[in-house]
């Protein structure tokens, strides 16, 4: 399953690793390219019994074929290890991976601002809320965008095996990924060869 997807993405990966030698393109220095080792069936079973999840099935075959984590989207993909902390820049605080993603559509919380209506207990209380990791549940983080944002992939819930947003960071919430102007949902290896196919229209761009 998922065979010739595989082989396709592995073969337009060597091509974007040809092709941008250089590393010129956006997240391209910090990952240069490079897979980190791909997990053996055992690990892979580990890490879901460890914390009560399905991986979906491309994620898993990517997993066993291509890497657990090094070249992918904006500043790479993170190893699975590493995706089960709410912030990826300081990895401190574990998201509670194993609970229900609660979203199918896009959710945000207008928070308020005006320090004069909120008393400090109200402030910090809606603080809690709004990064309550009831809010992100379910999400196992993929790819650090940067700015506090992170890519996600839903591993429980209704939106099992799509990508999506968490934002909360810029108060913009969390939501299905459309960063790559796509119209439907993205599973992961779609997602992945998207990527791949929309950085060598940039560096073919680059080039005229």
């Amino acid at each position: 399953m998922y065979t010739q997807q595989i082989e396709r993405i592995q073969s337009k990966l060597h091509q974007l690793r040809e092709a941008d030698s250089e590393f010129s393109l956006f997240g391209s220095q910090t990952h240069k390219y490079q897979m980190a080792p791909v997990w053996s069936t055992e690990e892979v079973a580990r890490f879901e019994e460890a914390w009560k999840i399905k991986l979906p099935e491309e994620y898993k075959a990517f997993l066993l074929h291509v890497g657990s984590g090094g070249a992918g989207p904006y500043y790479g993909l993170v190893r699975p290890d590493d995706g089960v902390y709410i912030d990826l820049d300081y990895p401190s605080e574990l998201n509670n991976v194993s609970g229900e993603f609660p979203y199918t559509e896009a959710w945000n919380f207008e928070r308020s601002w005006d320090e004069d209506s909120l008393g400090e207990e109200d402030w910090a209380e809606q603080e809690r809320f709004y990064f309550s990791t009831d809010k992100s549940a379910g999400l196992l983080a993929i790819s650090n965008f940067g700015c506090g944002i992170t890519i996600n992939l839903v591993v429980n819930g209704q939106s099992y095996g799509e990508i999506w947003v968490d934002d909360r960071s810029n108060d913009n919430g969390i939501y299905p990924d459309h960063y790559f102007e796509n119209e439907k949902r993205l599973t992961f290896l779609d997602w992945y060869e998207t990527w791949l196919d929309r950085s060598m229209e940039e560096l073919e761009e680059e080039e005229m």
